[in-house]
């Protein structure tokens, strides 16, 4: 559906969902506001979908198939911590995360492949790298991403690739897609309301958060200043 079959009160209701969301930060004001709300509600959707999915694996109701973005171990890092910091390092726009969960969604339309606790902070810090450079004007190259993401440039290539494969290049959403994802993420907003002490006493993040590991995000801050004269684009 184009823009133009919208009738006003869509328009006007999509509208106020990204004004809701942050999608509306610019680029240029985005470090000095605080986190676009978009980020701790889909924190909160993907939580709720990998508790249901493992919730299933560990009753043998479904059956999971191993994918390349698949670890050997859960990370210590909370997907609200990771989302933060992908947005805070990658300087991408608040909308690359609505991209990022519709390409996620996309992705696990294949049979037998289950988003869970070994699989989530990958596919997530992928689909934004290839949601920033399919919308973006500007974006650095993969060996930046993987740094932020706390995997190798030969990982964050692989994992860029697979995804871009199983989506068959196809990365355009329209604006009836788009928005209804929007609406989709709002309605976590009474989610998280209702589940709020079950979050608070499950997000409790180990000593070993990458977001308050110093060195890396040193490392990121001096790399994102080297780099912040030009935009770097292309895998490296």
């Amino acid at each position: 559906m184009g823009m133009g079959t919208f009738t006003t009160d869509e328009s006007d209701r999509h509208e106020e969902s990204y004004l809701s969301l942050g999608l509306t930060v610019s680029q240029s004001k985005k470090n000095n506001t605080e986190y676009p709300k978009v980020l701790l509600l889909l924190a909160a959707y993907l939580d709720r979908s990998v508790q249901k999915n493992e919730d299933l694996l560990d009753s043998n109701k479904i059956k999971d198939s191993s994918t390349i973005f698949h670890g050997h171990r859960a990370p210590d890092l909370s997907i609200k911590l990771y989302a933060e910091r992908i947005f805070k390092y990658s300087e991408c726009s608040p909308s690359c995360f609505v991209l990022a969960l519709i390409y996620m969604e996309r992705y696990l339309q294949q049979p037998h492949v289950y988003m869970t606790s070994l699989s989530v902070h990958r596919l997530l810090i992928t689909s934004v790298v290839v949601a920033a450079k399919f919308t973006d004007d500007a974006f650095f190259n993969n060996a930046f991403y993987a740094r932020v993401g706390g995997i190798s440039t030969v990982e964050m290539n692989r994992l860029e690739l697979d995804l871009l494969f199983n989506l068959d290049f196809r990365l355009k959403v329209d604006l009836e897609t788009f928005g209804s994802y929007c609406l989709q993420l709002e309605k976590e907003t009474m989610v998280l309301v209702i589940d709020r002490p079950i979050q608070q006493v499950h997000g409790v993040n180990s000593a070993k958060d990458l977001s308050r590991n110093s060195s890396i995000d040193e490392s990121c801050k001096s790399e994102l200043m080297r780099y912040s004269s030009q935009a770097l684009q292309g895998c490296s």
